[in-house]
């Protein structure tokens, strides 16, 4: 499944929805997403969503899309 996953990029900060960034990533669930995005990133992570196939589609509209992979 893919998710998109939103944050923030400091911690030192109250999260401000206008500055919300979100990337995208593969994973088998949810908890993994959130497990993978906390381990190989320092963001604030605000919220993880699995998004549906039309969901997809649409996100894959956008040129600035691309799937996030960590090594």
């Amino acid at each position: 499944m893919i998710y998109k996953v939103y944050y923030q990029s400091r911690f030192d900060r109250n999260p401000k929805r206008e500055n919300t960034q979100t990337f995208y990533i593969e994973a088998e669930s949810k908890p993994a997403a959130l497990a993978a995005a906390q381990a190989n990133t320092e963001f604030n992570i605000e919220d993880v969503e699995e998004l549906s196939d039309a969901a997809l589609v649409y996100e894959q509209a956008n040129p600035d899309f691309k799937l996030t992979t960590f090594a």
